[in-house]
């Protein structure tokens, strides 16, 4: 799974993306709840970026009394199920998470070391999402994930003995192909994890303000 991850900012945006920034500001990291862009298609099916927020039910949009439940991943067996993903999956609302890198707990040592994954040379990248929109225009979005018990990167993260997943990164000749779907079965085809060999991993520091994942307690 990924809580945390490193938006694009707004240059980015323009010259890898083709898209104008959106308005309003963003962290440098983002975690479950916080702000950040992505791109989806508009009415004219032309790329357009929006400000939304990590995780498809924000802690303020709960309502009173019921209990919370993390959405900032969405897992692909149970995204066309689930009451906070199943209906917007089945529309199509697909969308383009822009990121530099995410980050991960790497259990190797014995106890949780922060490792940051990305491209080569911290090339931008896009993580598959899925996005909504609320009553008071409020957007949303979740990154679906898959299992990754057998891949030879994403496998060495988390603690010992959990299911082991991944995020979808996107080759860039599929961004507009993905966006443009809006069947559920084909989208899955796109859905599969980026090759480790083309991926770099490697310790990062810890910031300031320490983390950790609500799902698993995990150092994120």
């Amino acid at each position: 799974m990924c809580v945390n991850y490193a938006p694009v900012q707004r240059q980015v945006l323009r010259d890898i993306f083709g898209v104008e920034p959106p308005p309003g500001e963003w962290k440098a990291e983002a975690w479950p709840d916080y702000a950040a862009p992505i791109i989806r298609a508009n009415a004219d099916g032309d790329r357009e970026a929006v400000l939304g927020t990590f995780s498809m039910v924000p802690k303020g949009k709960i309502a009173p009394g019921v209990r919370y439940y993390p959405t900032a991943n969405a897992r692909m067996e149970t995204i066309g199920k689930l009451s906070s993903f199943a209906k917007h999956w089945k529309a199509g609302q697909l969308c383009l998470i822009p990121a530099t890198g995410f980050y991960e707990p790497n259990w190797e040592a014995g106890k949780a070391v922060r490792w940051k994954i990305g491209l080569p040379g911290g090339e931008p990248f896009a993580i598959a999402g899925l996005w909504r929109n609320w009553p008071d225009g409020a957007v949303s979005f979740t990154m679906p994930t898959l299992n990754a018990d057998g891949h030879p990167l994403m496998r060495r993260f988390h603690k010992p003995g959990d299911e082991k997943r991944g995020v979808v990164i996107l080759p860039r000749k599929v961004w507009d192909d993905w966006l443009a779907c809006r069947d559920p079965e084909v989208a899955r085809s796109f859905l599969r994890l980026f090759p480790a060999e083309a991926m770099v991993a490697e310790p990062a520091p810890v910031p300031p303000r320490v983390k950790t994942s609500a799902a698993t307690g995990d150092l994120a």
